[in-house]
């Protein structure tokens, strides 16, 4: 590039274009210094849901809930439509964003139960530590859910715990093991967090402190006590989850809808999980208007994604198939949109697959930081497709969740690739092939594995050679 950029500028020089002196100048040691001290990398406003289904969002279709600030966000960026979890459950996801590597690599492949000793090991240099070193403020807001025995290591403070991976800033974070969830004050896996004033929520003094209400107030305050220097602000909301439990107004509201519970379409709308969604709607509401109205927004990238598809039994989400802890597309698809004006084009919309592992070289070019030789990244950066009709040259992701024995909401032990659009699933239990085209079949109902042999042979030596070469286990994640 610098050959290419040298010859094209010379040959400026010589047309008479631009002159020598101008050239000196530009690429002069004092001038490039005081580039560099301009340059003020973006902000990133990183938003993750717990458990949030492909189609939950008015964006993706859905009738019943209401995410008019989601809507926004899609209408001022772009919406993506086979964007990936990296796990169909929630602590290999959480390893695979904060080290830009396939669950396969960390060997975290499963949720972290509450006494598992397994944890994201302080030796990674995870993405907040590299935007810290590239002049970031860091902050991780809600859940963690990267260490599992909060009593080990020392200080009985767990292992693991965040504040052992270099954030400059941890709030609202769970210092026991999260369990089914709790959503009002006071909070069992938080018992040392103090309630908060009524007024910095917004809640009437009589009605207690709602958790999700407390992060998003807790971002908007870190967006405003940072405004003057580049931060990273990673908003880990624990709703919905699945111990479902909406403020009781919010509540009342979707009951009453007519649409409420099953209908004839066969989906399934749970007020509960409504008003739990717009609760974090409203705080995607306001943090983009902070952003506009402390004239930040121009210089912010905020991402809205999930940690895995929608959980079976409390949502459909149709049209795909399954749901959370199944290797199908209701298990692995979630949503993901990201506004950056002037970046970024209003309503745009993307097809390509992305995969949670692409934020982190996404978030590095963006700072400007080098790549780390001695970490592995396996994503690949997400900023050509900020162009319109944008594509990577990427066209292959993997997954890998290997499992002792069956778990919880029907998960089987099984690794997928997809390929374009076929996916192929390769169950460990029982050695079963399945085989899809996801362009003609997104709900996965026609296994084209018998009638395609050769593509079958293609994918399956594709995930063997991807498993060698990042050195992937077939051994289920065990409590050590």
């Amino acid at each position: 590039m610098n050959s290419i950029r040298s010859t094209y500028l010379a040959r400026l020089v010589s047309s008479g274009i631009i002159g020598t002196l101008f050239l000196t100048l530009l690429f002069s040691p004092v001038t490039a210094s005081v580039r560099q001290k301009n340059f003020r990398p973006p902000n990133i406003v990183y938003i993750m849901a717990d458990d949030l289904g492909w189609r939950e969002l008015n964006a993706y279709g859905n009738r019943f809930n209401e995410t008019p600030n989601l809507n926004r966000l899609a209408a001022q960026g772009i919406k993506f439509t086979n964007a990936y979890a990296a796990a169909p459950i929630c602590s290999p996801t959480r390893a695979a964003f904060m080290t830009g590597q396939y669950p396969g690599r960390t060997g975290i492949t499963n949720y972290i139960e509450a006494k598992d000793t397994n944890y994201l090991k302080p030796s990674y240099t995870t993405i907040n530590e590299r935007l810290k070193q590239s002049g970031y403020r860091t902050a991780l807001i809600g859940k963690w859910h990267l260490t599992g025995d909060y009593e080990a290591g020392p200080e009985g403070k767990g292992l693991g715990r965040p504040q052992l991976h270099g954030w400059d800033e941890v709030i609202a974070s769970e210092t026991k093991y999260i369990g089914p969830g709790d959503y009002f004050y006071p909070y069992f896996f938080m018992p040392d967090l103090p309630e908060r004033a009524p007024e910095f929520t917004g809640r009437k003094p009589d009605e207690p402190e709602y958790l999700t209400d407390r992060l998003n107030a807790e971002a908007v305050d870190f967006i405003k006590r940072n405004k003057e220097r580049p931060f990273f602000l990673y908003l880990s909301h624990y709703a919905p989850h699945t111990q479902l439990a909406g403020k009781p107004a919010l509540l009342r509201k979707y009951q009453a809808k007519p649409d409420s519970g099953a209908n004839a379409r066969g989906n399934y709308n749970h007020p509960n999980l409504a008003a739990m969604l717009e609760s974090i709607d409203d705080g995607v509401g306001m943090i983009t208007r902070t952003l506009d109205e402390l004239g930040l927004a121009e210089n912010t990238l905020v991402v809205f994604t999930s940690d895995n598809g929608g959980e079976f039994g409390v949502t459909t989400n149709s049209p795909l198939w399954a749901g959370k802890s199944t290797i199908y597309e209701g298990g692995l698809r979630v949503p993901q949109i990201m506004r950056f004006p002037g970046k970024i084009p209003n309503n745009a919309v993307s097809d390509v697959p992305t995969i949670t592992v692409d934020y982190f070289p996404t978030f590095m070019e963006l700072a400007g930081a080098r790549p780390d030789t001695q970490q592995p990244v396996d994503g690949t950066s997400l900023t050509p497709l900020f162009k319109a009709g944008g594509r990577l040259e990427r066209d292959t992701i993997y997954f890998h969740y290997p499992l002792a024995q069956p778990r919880l909401l029907a998960a089987r032990s099984s690794g997928a690739v997809r390929h374009g659009d076929y996916k192929l699933i390769e169950f460990f239990d029982t050695g079963e092939i399945q085989l899809f085209n996801l362009r003609e079949d997104i709900g996965e109902q026609w296994n084209l594995a018998a009638q395609m042999p050769q593509k079958v042979t293609e994918m399956r030596r594709m995930i063997s050679d991807w498993r060698k070469r990042a050195n992937v286990s077939m051994q289920p994640m065990r409590a050590k």
